[in-house]
């Protein structure tokens, strides 16, 4: 990792999406763990205020049953009224929020009334509970909608009846008990929603008794053919999210039918409640896991910056290590590990292999002629020489030491070693870097050529040596010339030397 800087960027990457992979699962429980409280505390909500509603109407039933069992015992109406008041009526009949307890006639005329011993002028006729019993004989228990009292002024009240009959089964009245719907909305005042919850009492029809949070102009309204409401009949009882039609929060609903009324109850909370807690947790935890992740990364850049200069160093090191400094060529060193592979390879492969050894003539004289800052100069310009002839990749071009230079040219045979060869040397002399002590008058080199291809050597120093010995005896023949191993007892024999123009 340590020699790529690039892979301490991407394992950062890698490691900041594990821990943001993992914040968000741990968010997405706590956000189901919110939901999951939400649905518990409608539930139980709910599941009080079913119970508490369903015992007072069972109650109130009873006493409305009480009383048409009361009727048809013989005698009963001719007791004195005070007597028949206490038969007829129990005390259920004044609790708080019950309104007046009556017996109607066929007409719908009062005959009994808990609140007086002389029943008060009320005629129910056109009451919806009178109605209906009236039309049917097998309505049972019936809940009437809203409807605001004649008499007492009490508020919005419902009606809870029943039917009486004669003994041939006609119609013989109705037996008619109120509640005043200030008992729903005590009850649901009483339960926690948070801010934006809702709670709703509706007939089975889609009446509208009592919503929470509490406004008279609903009261009564029909929400029949809303999204919810379908919802509500489709099943006795379920759970689910849902928009509301008169004030358009969204809520997760808890609805159930209360018993054996025609009652439907939904308890709701606002999503915003629901995940008003999670919200504000989750902002703290993601803020601190992208702080976290942006400081990984950043961490990450920086110290892949600092491996890449490091690199960049070691490289500049190696580079430096490997170079010579005057002439930007290999040095020494790099030559001779090169040259030991490539001679390696050359045994492995049987292809040939050749060098080159060079050396500036009379650059002793140069030196002392023209200074040292000349001879470098001058040694600068063969290397730029050497360096512009030897271009294959696999070709290595060195100063071997001093004013000499090597060249190390694999799967080259000696003609063509020589006519690389000649290549430098012509570009040396076509610098025409003055030089009075030479007999050319300009600077010049001599080279010394040894190949595998015209001669089998036992190893690679002999190689070496070979290529040394073709240059000493070029520079003994005159200097400015290019010499290949084996040498001719003759230096002038043809094919050996290269004369300055051929």
């Amino acid at each position: 990792m340590t020699r790529r800087p690039n892979a301490v960027i991407v394992i950062s990457i890698a490691l900041s999406a594990a821990i943001l992979a993992i914040a968000i699962w741990v968010l997405a429980q706590m956000r189901a763990d919110a939901l999951r409280r939400a649905q518990d505390s409608a539930g139980n909500v709910s599941l009080l205020v079913q119970r508490d509603v369903a015992r007072n109407l069972e109650l109130y039933d009873l006493s409305l049953r009480a009383v048409s069992a009361g009727l048809n015992q013989p005698g009963v109406m001719d007791l004195p009224p005070a007597l028949r008041q206490m038969v007829l009526f129990d005390g259920s009949a004044s609790a708080q929020d019950l309104g007046s307890m009556l017996v109607l006639d066929e007409a719908g005329h009062a005959i009994l009334d808990s609140q007086s011993l002389t029943p008060r002028q009320i005629n129910a006729a056109d009451r919806d509970y009178f109605l209906v019993h009236r039309n049917s004989p097998n309505v049972g228990l019936y809940v009437s909608r809203p409807f605001m009292p004649r008499l007492t002024g009490a508020g919005p009240t419902i009606a809870l009846s029943r039917r009486l009959s004669h003994p041939d089964g006609s119609f013989a009245g109705v037996v008619v008990g109120t509640l005043r719907l200030t008992y729903f909305q005590r009850l649901f005042a009483g339960m926690n929603l948070g801010s934006g919850g809702s709670m709703a009492l509706m007939l089975a029809d889609g009446a509208m008794l009592m919503r929470r949070p509490y406004d008279p102009k609903i009261i009564g309204i029909n929400l029949t053919g809303t999204a919810n409401y379908t919802r509500f009949t489709q099943q006795d009882s379920g759970e689910f999210f849902g928009t509301a039609a008169i004030d358009g929060v969204e809520r997760w609903y808890t609805f159930c039918h209360i018993g054996r009324f025609p009652l439907l109850l939904d308890v709701a909370i606002s999503t915003r409640d629901i995940y008003a807690g999670w919200r504000h947790r989750a902002w703290i935890i993601g803020s601190m896991i992208a702080a976290l992740d942006i400081a990984i990364i950043a961490l990450a850049v920086l110290l892949s910056q600092q491996l890449r200069r490091r690199l960049q160093m070691e490289e500049a090191l190696r580079v430096l290590a490997r170079t010579d400094g005057l002439t930007g060529l290999n040095n020494r060193r790099t030559f001779e590990e090169q040259a030991e592979q490539a001679w390696l390879a050359m045994l492995r492969s049987g292809r040939p292999l050749s060098m080159l050894l060079i050396d500036v003539d009379n650059f002793k004289g140069f030196n002392d002629l023209y200074g040292h800052s000349a001879g470098d100069d001058a040694l600068v310009a063969v290397a730029r020489c050497i360096d512009g002839n030897v271009r294959r990749p696999d070709d290595v071009a060195a100063r071997y030491g001093g004013e000499e230079f090597a060249v190390l040219l694999p799967d080259t045979d000696g003609i063509g070693a020589v006519q690389i060869a000649e290549q430098i040397r012509a570009a040396v002399q076509a610098l025409q870097v003055r030089h009075v002590s030479s007999a050319h008058h300009v600077l010049t080199i001599s080279i010394g050529i040894a190949s595998t291809a015209n001669h089998r050597f036992s190893a690679y120093r002999a190689f070496v040596n070979a290529a040394d010995s073709a240059l000493y005896h070029a520079k003994d023949a005159g200097r400015n010339r290019i010499l290949c191993y084996p040498v001719a007892e003759r230096a002038d024999e043809p094919g050996m030397v290269i004369q300055p123009g051929h």
